[in-house]
């Protein structure tokens, strides 16, 4: 498997972007080893693409990009907000000279119609994928749509809910971008779906069954590693686990029990269980 591993700005600070935090998330990521950072976008877009690509290129290091709608621009209710939100971040990515956006891009994270998806919603957000897709392919940017468990979204919560709006699209420049935290609650084991999604897979956030240390939780490791040989999966494994050491984390992601590990023990010994695995 031809592999990227990287960590996510979230594993070093909260996603309250301000320029001295991206800095120092980037020097970490480097300093820590990892091949790339994931930068989550501000969803206000303030972000210098051209100060950022240059810490990146002093520090030597790679970078994606990903973006989780808010409540404002959750697609089925606000299609044009979301459309151009999504815009921009592709605008951003592009600036980046990098080519992948990930993220949760088929609903505002926390946003609930009280029911299943309708084939209505499905139009509203499949019309919105269509127009980004083009967009982004005019940028050189593929997208991997992320699906999240049902405690933060009633739109796509499994592997075959995001490759079937996908496939309506016919778009070839959207794929699946996986989180075996997401995959833990929602999936019924972790082989199945990484077979299912095939060459469409290509971004897995990688995190532990409590967000903490890999291998210290209930994510089968072994049948995830296994179906990604077996697709030969080319791709990014990013480590999006979270510690409380890092001031507001607690609050951001509702990480209300104390970590055992600071930011930097978590990232170092998963960048070993990582490796390990894969090797």
């Amino acid at each position: 498997m031809n592999v990227k591993f990287g960590a996510s700005l979230l594993s070093w600070i909260t996603p309250r972007w301000t320029a001295e935090a991206g800095k120092y998330a980037i020097e970490k990521t480097a300093n820590t080893g990892f091949d790339l950072i994931e930068i989550l976008l501000p969803t206000s877009m303030e972000f210098n693409s051209k100060q950022v690509k240059q810490q990146l290129k002093d520090n030597h290091l790679d970078a994606v990009c990903s973006l989780n709608l808010p409540k404002e621009a959750h697609i089925p209710s606000y299609p044009k907000t979301a459309e151009k939100l999504i815009k921009l971040a592709i605008d951003k990515t592009s600036e980046l000279e990098t080519d992948f956006l990930g993220g949760v891009l088929h609903s505002g994270i926390g946003v609930f119609s009280g029911n299943p998806l309708t084939e209505n919603e499905a139009e509203i957000i499949t019309g919105v994928w269509c127009k980004v897709a083009d967009y982004a392919k005019e940028k050189g940017v593929n997208i991997g749509i992320e699906p999240i468990n049902r405690y933060e979204s009633y739109v796509c919560n499994t592997t075959s809910n995001v490759l079937n709006l996908i496939k309506k699209t016919e778009k070839d420049n959207l794929f699946l971008h996986l989180d075996t935290f997401h995959m833990n609650i929602e999936e019924a084991n972790f082989y199945d779906p990484i077979i299912l999604a095939g060459q469409k897979l290509k971004h897995v956030h990688i995190t532990e069954s409590h967000r903490g240390m890999l291998g210290e939780g209930t994510v089968n490791w072994k049948e995830l590693f296994m179906a990604l040989k077996e697709i030969n999966f080319e791709g990014n494994l990013v480590l999006e686990n979270f510690s409380s050491s890092i001031a507001g984390m607690q609050q951001m992601v509702s990480l209300w029990q104390r970590s055992p590990y600071d930011a930097e023990e978590l990232a170092v010994g998963s960048l070993k269980f990582l490796q390990k695995y894969h090797n």
